[in-house]
């Protein structure tokens, strides 16, 4: 799966608390590491999971990361292709740093097909950190199925904006 596949697509205005001075330069991918955490029912909406994507910082600086990050979900054959790039809500930090050895996370919203909705399970996240071109993998947690709406206008699959993590 080529990076290239992951479709920019900002659905709202970032917000949210400003971490750091701003003077760090950008993390590069390869000064990153990547952990999906497991899912867990979102707080705002019944029906729906958040699914923790989580940076570490494995460079021995300070760097920056903010913005929503490309997300592709991988998994099998399905009508409108085995990739299902999501939709981006640009609603998270203005600017974060992130010192080594420390992470910063986004969180995949994912919507659930109900009973009589097809299942499509993905197999593995491909991501693309904010500012860069290359991309981080990782496996889907365990085998939470998500509802594809490829072309909907508002989807309940999206991935959020990038948080500072607590200190």
């Amino acid at each position: 799966m080529s990076h290239r596949s992951i479709r920019p697509n900002i659905v709202r205005a970032a917000k949210g608390k400003q971490a750091g001075s701003g003077n760090a330069p950008r993390c590069a991918t390869t000064e990153l590491s990547l952990v999906l955490g497991s899912p867990k029912p979102s707080p705002n909406s019944p029906g729906q999971f958040d699914v923790p994507l989580t940076y570490k910082n494995t460079s021995s600086r300070t760097c920056g990361l903010y913005g929503v990050s490309g997300v592709d979900l991988n998994g099998p054959e399905h009508a409108n292709g085995a990739v299902y790039h999501l939709p981006r809500v640009d609603n998270g930090v203005k600017y974060n740093e992130v010192p080594a050895g420390t992470t910063a996370t986004a969180t995949i919203t994912v919507l659930k097909p109900s009973d009589d909705a097809a299942t499509w399970t993905p197999t593995r996240v491909t991501t693309i950190p904010p500012g860069q071109t290359q991309a981080l993998t990782a496996n889907w947690p365990s085998d939470l199925p998500v509802l594809r709406q490829d072309a909907a206008t508002h989807p309940g699959t999206y991935v959020n904006g990038i948080l500072a993590d607590p200190a």
